[in-house]
């Protein structure tokens, strides 16, 4: 019996396997973030080049341009759309798009200056303080 035992033990741990490389704790660190920092930079590039090459909406957006919009619930919305010097009121919802009004562009008003929230702050503000101030 001790003799099968023996053969057994010998042969599933034999004396002659290496032990494994010991890691310092340094060189580990090291390669996990190495290995970050190439997985970064795929996900950049690959967000990089589907920013670039995508059929998405670009910046420059021609002849037709949103002015603005309204939700009007959780799938209806008005849009006005600047198409040349008219302005189109769209209704938009349930998979459709219905004109509901058409008008030439107000005099003065820009399409950029309506997309700039802060378009205007600083006069709105001087004259509130000025308001409070001659109280």
């Amino acid at each position: 019996m001790k003799p099968l035992f023996l053969l057994t033990a010998l042969l599933t741990s034999p004396a002659w396997a290496a032990d494994p490389p010991a890691l310092s704790t340094g060189s580990v660190l090291f390669q996990g973030l190495l290995g970050l920092l190439i997985v970064l930079a795929v996900m950049m590039a690959f967000f990089w080049f589907m920013r670039r090459f995508s059929p998405g909406q670009t910046g420059a957006q021609g002849v037709v341009k949103v002015v603005g919009g309204v939700m009007l619930g959780t799938r209806e919305k008005l849009v006005v759309v600047e198409v040349g010097d008219t302005w189109l009121l769209l209704g938009v919802g349930g998979g459709q798009v219905n004109a509901l009004h058409t008008l030439p562009r107000p005099e003065g008003v820009s399409a950029q200056a309506l997309h700039d929230p802060l378009s205007g702050f600083s006069d709105k503000l001087k004259e509130v303080l000025q308001r409070r101030r001659a109280e």
